[in-house]
């Protein structure tokens, strides 16, 4: 089976996240595609660890859940950290050795992929498939053009620091989020200044 991996802290996913993950799932590029949800870096700073790791991991699962051929992976939790791509790929590659796994990324990330760890490695023994993002020109070389495929998927310039920014002053999220995770977030009130200490007095 072909596994696409598409890896990141979706703090919070939003509806491009939705979008890639659907295009290629489409595409029949692979079979299935694995939403791998990474562990927040102990690195950063405490107003950047705004939410809670199983609460980014449920907001995934919402995603996910009724989406065929899509699933969510907590993985990366249990792995020691730091935690590297080349160490995801070859726990998956290791735990499901007849299957294939593609990496999902962005063009941005693409760009600067020579300066990830271990990128020969995992050009080496998996596939990449590459989403555009816009400003970021895919340039393939003729050596890796059976190994990485530029995805013709939509170009969606959202970031999920956008919608933490927006949360924070207090605006509405509508249509960035699914319906569903836009619920849980004014549920649980996550992403809120006051959270923080950050409301001003």
């Amino acid at each position: 089976m072909k596994i696409g991996i598409f890896g990141g802290s979706f703090d919070p996913i939003h509806i491009g996240h939705a979008i890639i993950a659907q295009h290629i799932i489409g595409s029949g590029i692979v079979d299935q595609l694995w939403f791998m949800v990474s562990p927040m870096n102990p690195l950063k700073a405490d107003k950047e660890r705004q939410v809670a790791d199983t609460d980014r991991l449920r907001m995934v699962e919402m995603v996910s859940r009724p989406m065929e051929g899509v699933e969510t992976s907590a993985l990366e939790f249990s792995m020691p950290k730091p935690s590297y791509t080349i160490d995801t790929l070859n726990t998956l590659q290791e735990k499901f050795p007849d299957d294939e796994f593609y990496l999902v990324i962005g063009a941005d990330n693409w760009s600067l992929f020579g300066r990830w760890r271990c990128s020969d490695e995992i050009l080496e023994k998996y596939h990449l498939l590459v989403y555009p993002r816009l400003g970021h020109e895919v340039v393939i070389p003729e050596e890796l053009k059976g190994r990485v495929t530029l995805v013709d998927a939509p170009i969606i310039e959202l970031s999920s620091t956008e919608i933490r920014k927006r949360l924070a002053e207090g605006k509405s999220v509508r249509y960035y989020v699914p319906d569903e995770v836009g619920q849980y977030i004014d549920r649980k009130n996550l992403y809120k200044r006051e959270q923080h200490g950050e409301i001003d007095t």
